[in-house]
């Protein structure tokens, strides 16, 4: 056999060898994720129930949370054109409270992903940061994690809180700002503040629409 032909067999070797492993790896991979997805959801699912109950206990509340949702889209107040989800607490199908999703899409490093619990008579059950990317050390202080700033929020309403109170002091509001960081705090409470007026204004159909149902804000609806 020529010198041509033996390197074609080897180089065929070597690529049926590769083609070989690639699909082993595939099939590896796969099988890991076959096995493991049901678990990473179930995980995803009870972090994400933590989280909601720290704003909304659960021992106020009879209904599953994850199923009695909408969404609702409305850019101007809840900072995306996405639509956010509502999960809805109820207690003998009477109306508990909401956690809407909202974002505060001009912080300091991106966007700022919250939850806000609302209670039915519209006083603040709490507010959390689910995601961002603000400078640590500074920024960072909205994360319950990382500072206790974020429990200014609750017990807070329209009714006990005038409009110009949701600010941070700096501006001439009632809300601490961060030692360093002014940014953050500012646009976490001016999304606090629109998501409040979003449920101010539409809290009869948060609360009526049919589970699964989206609710998108027209312009001739906004008062």
């Amino acid at each position: 056999m020529t010198e041509r032909g033996n390197l074609f067999r080897q180089m065929s070797r070597s690529g049926l060898s590769l083609f070989v492993f690639a699909v082993i790896g595939i099939g590896v991979v796969t099988l890991f994720h076959i096995l493991t997805v049901d678990r990473i959801e179930k995980n995803e699912r009870e972090y994400m129930l933590r989280s909601l109950n720290e704003l909304i206990p659960a021992s106020t509340y009879d209904n599953d949370l994850f199923t009695d949702t909408i969404d609702v889209i409305d850019p101007e107040m809840l900072g995306t054109d996405q639509a956010v989800v509502v999960f809805r607490a109820r207690r003998q199908d009477q109306p508990v409270g909401l956690i809407i999703s909202p974002q505060a899409p001009n912080g300091y490093n991106g966007v700022i992903r919250l939850l806000v619990g609302i209670y039915a008579d519209g006083g603040l059950a709490g507010v959390r940061v689910v995601s961002h990317r603000e400078t640590p050390g500074l920024g960072d202080g909205i994360d319950q994690q990382r500072s206790d700033w974020i429990e200014q929020f609750p017990g807070l309403s329209s009714v006990n809180t005038k409009a110009a109170d949701w600010q941070v002091k700096k501006d001439g509001g009632r809300f601490d700002q961060l030692t360093g960081a002014t940014i953050s705090p500012r646009v976490v409470v001016q999304a606090v503040h629109k998501t409040m007026l979003f449920f101010d204004q539409h809290q009869a159909r948060l609360f009526d629409a049919a589970t699964g149902d989206t609710y998108r804000l027209r312009s001739d609806e906004r008062p």
